[in-house]
């Protein structure tokens, strides 16, 4: 591999990270601000927050785990 490709991965991995946290952020401006209904909506927010959270965290580990299986 040359640099360009692991220039790439980090680029990939820097924006599947960044994505995890922008739903994160979502699900925090959906609990406590009028985005889906007025006054908040807690339920929704969470479980957005969360989902977002476990996105920035597994995602790229999963990155890896499969490019790690392609070029051992």
């Amino acid at each position: 591999m040359d640099d360009s490709d692991y220039r790439n991965r980090l680029l990939i991995y820097t924006l599947v990270r960044l994505s995890g946290l922008i739903v994160f952020f979502l699900g925090i401006a959906i609990i406590y601000t009028n985005l889906l209904r007025p006054g908040g909506w807690p339920q929704a927010g969470a479980i957005v927050a969360i989902v977002g959270v476990i996105d920035a965290m597994l995602a790229p580990r999963l990155l890896k785990m499969v490019w790690d299986r392609r070029n051992p």
